[in-house]
């Protein structure tokens, strides 16, 4: 009993210092820049005020517009890297040809490079086609699969039972039809991770979008977030609303998916 009782004391202490920061950005956002001024940072709204909200939503730094396009990328990025990572890692994992896993080697070494050593090549190979300033020059470069996703992907077919392929190929299924009928129904775990995975990392990608795009035509939301930053930078409140607007539909995604995530985390011994 003492040692579940201190188990969960340090969990629970963890917890409070991961969320502490979300809970003091919410906090913040319900003050006026006067209450915010006056009173201690950890002092509760007196009274709550949604203005800043309003503000963000329907007033004149509407996020509306960053909103729409942010959706867009990640819809596109999610189902093209998807569609991609899993004819790669069904290729790495159930094709014989040659040089298979040479390359499968050489492919996963690309983790290993910083996104920055990339960046100006990538941007320059984009403006010579003409695609910088543009939304298929912020969603191409990370549209066909990612190291990672095939990588996860890759494992999680090397794990499914050799007799289901053979007895789909004995009733003249080919390998679209076995990856279609057998493979993906049993990889919905480990898919809604790596949807998951796809959707947070590049919801919340900065670098980017600000290299590839410029003005408000293209501006996707943590842009637009960091633009408020410098531009309000004594608007704190504003800027915490804005934050916290941000990771909302992050919170309703993970809790969607929380099952399917932990059932994969069992189901690839990724513990």
């Amino acid at each position: 009993m003492r040692r579940a009782v201190l188990t969960y004391l340090a969990l629970g202490l963890g917890a409070l210092v991961i969320l502490a920061p979300y809970l003091m950005s919410l906090q913040t956002s319900l003050k006026t820049a006067r209450q915010f001024a006056q009173q201690p940072p950890l002092a509760r709204p007196a009274p709550p005020t949604g203005a800043n909200y309003a503000e963000l939503i329907a007033g004149g730094h509407s996020l509306f517009p960053p909103l729409v396009i942010t959706v867009q990328v990640v819809l596109v990025v999610v189902l093209g890297q998807l569609i991609c990572s899993v004819l790669a890692a069904y290729a790495f994992a159930r094709l014989d040809f040659p040089g298979r896993d040479a390359i499968f080697r050489v492919y996963l070494a690309t983790l290993t490079v910083p996104v920055v050593a990339v960046l100006v090549p990538r941007f320059v190979l984009l403006s010579q086609v003409g695609l910088v300033n543009t939304f298929w020059g912020i969603v191409l470069p990370s549209m066909f699969g990612s190291p990672y996703a095939i990588f996860l992907l890759r494992q999680f077919f090397r794990a499914v039972p050799q007799e289901l392929l053979d007895a789909a190929r004995l009733d003249g299924a080919g390998h679209l039809r076995v990856l279609r009928h057998v493979v993906l129904p049993l990889s919905r775990p480990v898919l809604a991770t790596l949807l998951i995975i796809t959707a947070v990392s590049h919801w919340n990608d900065l670098l980017w979008p600000l290299v590839v795009t410029s003005g408000v035509r293209w501006q996707v939301l943590t842009v637009a977030v960091a633009g408020l930053q410098s531009q309000y930078q004594g608007n704190w409140t504003l800027v915490m609303a804005a934050t916290t607007l941000a990771t909302m539909p992050l919170l309703v995604l993970f809790v969607v998916f929380q099952k399917h995530i932990v059932r994969s985390i069992a189901l690839t011994g990724m513990r």
